[in-house]
């Protein structure tokens, strides 16, 4: 009886293996560190709803979540230290150009973030009203200065008339108390504030005059090579993360609260991170394909910013991005 009991046995697991029915052995999750920019914030809603959903687990990732400054970050991915990170595009063609093999794998802003913006009594409606102002950016570097040039080269601004001064991460302040004229920021930062303390505001978005790739998940040629499992999993994953958040933002706000426990900390910090989140929104909606880069994005900016002096040597735009991950 004993071996007859032993024989169906096998026989139905022969034919269970045949038919693809028999539960693999479930491998143990890869852990992966993913970074971005500067601390946790509710800004970053769609990998925290990838995470809180456990599309990333179904993936098989572990993911850890690293926070620091987009240039030190991408240095690290260029030397294969960590092997994700969130950043923007221009970060890639600094890298690029200076030889850190970093490839932009997956569009997340679907705008450039950086606005020039200003109290409305100012009457700076468009580019050339910035001529004979004072403008304040956070220093010359990072996407507020690269955001400036784009707007500056695109608009065909004389820059000579026009008094930059470097204000550090005070614009809201500086703009409010007559400081000066306008300032550089994202469209999430400043204006928000300022309309939250009843201001009218004008905004000239630089995306309205230049297309410079944004933020997207940005890794390595050497990671491409040998785990291109690991890029195409994270890469749909946060798809999926990202395409919950804009169909169901008021679930994505509450989930963020979860990883950003400050935010809604009292209902004050609450109504601030939450029009935060909803100014978010409009970076990534998408009227095309979720995460696909354009080419003529990549190019047209790699000429503004050889052209501006941003970068010494051609760059191949080829070589910046792909979208083998996102189909």
């Amino acid at each position: 009886m004993k071996k007859a009991l032993s024989f169906l046995l096998v026989v139905v697991v022969t034919i269970l293996a045949a038919s693809g029915c028999v539960p693999k052995a479930r491998k143990q999750p890869r852990e992966i560190t993913l970074a971005m920019g500067y601390i946790p914030n509710v800004q970053f809603a769609p990998f925290y709803v990838a995470t809180e959903k456990g599309y990333y687990k179904k993936a098989g990732l572990s993911i850890k979540f690293k926070y620091g400054f987009e240039s030190d970050l991408v240095k690290l991915v260029g030397t294969n230290q960590i092997p994700f990170m969130v950043g923007s595009g221009e970060e890639v063609i600094l890298g690029r150009a200076r030889e850190l093999p970093v490839v932009y794998v997956m569009r997340w802003y679907r705008h450039f973030p950086v606005v020039v913006f200003s109290l409305k009594n100012r009457g700076i409606e468009k580019p050339k009203d910035l001529e004979g102002k004072k403008v304040g950016i956070p220093g010359l570097y990072g996407a507020s200065y690269i955001g400036w040039k784009g707007l500056i080269y695109s608009a065909g601004l004389d820059e000579s008339k026009i008094t930059l001064t470097s204000i550090g991460y005070t614009q809201a302040a500086a703009v409010s108390s007559g400081q000066v004229d306008a300032a550089l920021d994202y469209s999430v930062n400043g204006p928000v504030q300022l309309r939250l303390e009843g201001k009218d505001v004008n905004v000239i978005p630089v995306s309205d005059y230049i297309d410079i790739p944004s933020n997207g998940i940005i890794t390595s040629e050497k990671v491409i090579k040998d785990h291109p499992d690991w890029v195409r999993d994270l890469v749909q994953a946060t798809l999926h993360g990202l395409r919950d958040t804009l169909d169901n933002p008021d679930e994505a706000f509450d989930i963020s609260l979860k990883y950003v426990p400050e935010a809604g900390k009292d209902e004050h910090q609450k109504k601030v991170n939450r029009a935060v989140f909803d100014e978010a929104l409009k970076l990534w909606r998408d009227e095309g394909t979720l995460g696909v880069s354009t080419p003529e994005a990549w190019a047209g900016t790699i000429k503004f910013m050889k052209a501006a002096g941003l970068i010494e040597k051609n760059v191949d735009p080829n070589l910046c991005y792909t979208n083998e991950f996102v189909k």
